[in-house]
This record gives C-alpha cells, structure tokens and sequence, in this order.
C-alpha cells in the first residue's frame, strides 16, 4: 500500500493586508505622506484618539459530559469576532472537566467566582450529562434567569435548549429546536422547529454537533451585526449555505487497512487550532477509534490559538512508544510551527510514512510542519 498524506486546508491566521517579503517599496510620494500622518498621530492627546468600543462579554459555561465540539466552536468563533468569553466550570471546586468523547477541557474560572458579572449573551453547550448538570445547577440557573429578566441574549444547543431553557421555563412561548431525540422533552409551551438554527426574539437555539458552526456565526451577527458574521465565517472557509456539496479530490487513490478499532494519534501544542482539535477528537471517538491526544508541552494542558485551555492524554515522549495506524495533524499557526520544530514527531512522521502507514493535516499544518520536512512528495 502506498502512503498517501492527508490533507486539508483552513485559514491561516494572518495580519489582514500584511506584506509579502516580496512586496515592492512604496513610492517615496506615499511614503512621506504616511510619515507625516504618524507624526501627527503621535503628537496627538490621548483624549483625541477615538477609543475602542468595549468587546461583548461573554458566558459559556461547562460540566462534565458538555459535548466538547458545540463547546470549544462557539468559544472560538465568538473570540474570533472579538468577544470577550469566559469559560466557566459549573463542577464544583474544578476548573477542568471531562467532557463528551473523552475530551478534556479547563475553564478560565470557576461559576461561583464570576457570577455576579454582566454579560451581553450567554450560550450553553449541549451533551449528556452536561446539560442535565446544567439543569440542575440552581446558580447557574439564577444568572441565567436574571440575565434573561435584562432582556439580553442567550443561547442553547443540542440537548441544553430542552435540558436546561425548558424545564427552567425560559423558551415558553417561543420558537425553538434542540437535539432531535430531544424534540419531545421540549415543554409544551415551546413552538417546536425543526430549523438547524431558530432565532426567536432574544433567544437562539439549534440542533447539535453538525450545526455548531452555523450556531456559533448566528450568535456573533447577533452581537456584532451581518458583516462582521460574514467577515468570520469567510475566513474560517465555511461552506457559503448549507446544502452545498463538499468539495473532495483524491489524488493516487490507494486502500486504507487499519484494524477494526484504529489507534490515531492527536498531537496538540499551544497555538492549535482547538476547533479542528475538537471535531478531529470528538467525530473519530464517536466512530469507535482509539485516539490518543499527545500533548507537545512540557505538561498535559495547552493554550490553543483561541485561548481556549485543552487537555492531553498524554506527553508527546509517551505516544512515542505506541504504534498509530494513523497520525493527525490539526492547524493553528503556533501549533503547526511547534510540531515543525520537534524533532521526536517529525521523526515519528517519517517512520509512519516509510511504513506506509497513514497521517494527514489541515490548516497551517500542510505547508507550514509537513511540507519543509519532505512529508507532501507523493
């Protein structure tokens, strides 16, 4: 079997209008009249200077059993659009908790600590037992209710809009879905939809996993507006609506033979992109593989791109010592520069492919870890 490397492509984070090292000098003309503005920028009083509006704020709480993909998207996308999000534990006493699919998440701060802080939109992930853990948690419910009392936005997904909203009796007389094994347990005061994302008034709900994305940009137009929604989505290459087909060329076709349980290596590292952490984490645990996260740090939890704090499995120097039908790469600028500069994963890399064994990429990590180390030569 011929080794054939996986790959997929996401943005690259990237100062918008940054030049290229070959970029041309600018005409000495431009040049003087960009000097003269920064001088009269700098002599400018502080008070002059038209200051930043103040970034949204935040709330995404989570427990034990919170589906870690509708999670960590709606935290990324949301910090992408400059909101300000606080990741809040409701597990009392623990910053960390263990997620759906195995996948292990740390708060910035505990419920408790924050919860008499304002917040302009508050949006609870779904999963099981995570929003029965919500339901049940009567601080929770309380900032909840007072902050929907303000008249403010929130926001549900998956089993937390019948789960948590509905019993606390805070989706009566709207419109709104949930998780489809869920439909039934919503109140019977509830309009139930079957829209992947329902907007009713000040409240957002939708359907799962699959719609997180889609959830995830409705919830920065409503606290930012339509151009900063499309600016987002844009650069993330979401699909332009849904429906569209996936675009997928496969090039040197050749047969995948794994094992009925396939071991998958995960390596994670600060910088990572967590969303594509998340999704490759989760969707492939859900498929019965064996996947182990491996943490390139000196310890288990790393800081992802978008500040959101993942926890590994295990140290890189420990999945040394197993054998992976399969090793993926996840994006993120910072993560991909850290596995391009280990040694020990560049190597372990290289012995997959002279095996011809499997391993892919996506985002940043194509061109930035595998193709300076030879690994994209077919």
């Amino acid at each position: 079997m011929a080794t054939r490397p996986l790959a997929s492509a996401l943005p690259l984070s990237k100062t918008p209008g940054a030049p290229s090292s070959g970029s041309h000098h600018s005409p000495p003309a431009l040049v003087r009249r960009l000097q003269t503005l920064a001088r009269a920028l700098a002599s400018s009083p502080p008070q002059a200077m038209a200051s930043a509006p103040a970034p949204k704020k935040v709330l995404v709480p989570i427990a034990n059993g919170t589906e870690p993909m509708e999670a960590v998207i709606t935290i990324d996308v949301l910090r992408r659009a400059g909101a300000d999000v606080a990741v809040a534990s409701v597990e009392p006493g623990s910053a960390t908790v263990a997620a759906a699919w195995g996948v292990k998440l740390a708060a910035d701060a505990l419920l408790a600590d924050i919860a008499d802080a304002e917040f302009d939109l508050i949006s609870l992930p779904g999963g099981m037992p995570g929003a029965s853990t919500f339901r049940d948690c009567k601080l929770l419910e309380n900032v909840v209710r007072k902050h929907v009392e303000k008249g403010k936005l929130y926001a549900a997904i998956c089993a937390a809009p019948a789960v948590a909203l509905g019993t606390w009796g805070l989706l009566n007389g709207l419109k709104a879905t949930c998780y489809p094994s869920f439909m039934d347990k919503l109140p019977s005061e509830v309009h139930a939809a079957e829209s992947r994302v329902q907007i009713d008034g000040k409240c957002v709900t939708s359907r799962g996993p699959g719609t997180a994305m889609e959830y995830s940009v409705v919830l920065v137009e409503q606290l930012y507006g339509k151009e900063k929604a499309e600016e987002v989505a844009g650069l993330m290459v979401m699909r332009p609506q849904h429906g569209v087909e996936f675009s997928m060329k496969e090039l040197n076709s050749t047969s995948w033979n794994v094992g009925e349980t396939p071991n998958i290596l995960v390596p994670i590292a600060n910088g990572t992109e967590e969303m594509e952490a998340a999704m490759i984490i989760d969707i492939l645990r859900r498929a019965k593989a064996n996947v182990v996260v491996a943490s390139l740090e000196d310890k288990l939890e790393v800081v992802a791109s978008r500040k959101v704090k993942m926890v590994a499995d295990v140290l890189l120097d420990d999945a040394l010592k197993k054998q992976f039908d399969l090793i993926l790469l996840p994006g993120g600028l910072g993560g991909a520069e850290a596995y391009a500069k280990s040694d020990k994963l560049i190597g372990l890399i290289k012995k997959q492919a002279e095996a011809n064994k499997l391993y892919g990429a996506i985002c940043a990590s194509p061109a930035i870890t595998l193709e300076p180390h030879g690994l994209l030569k077919v």
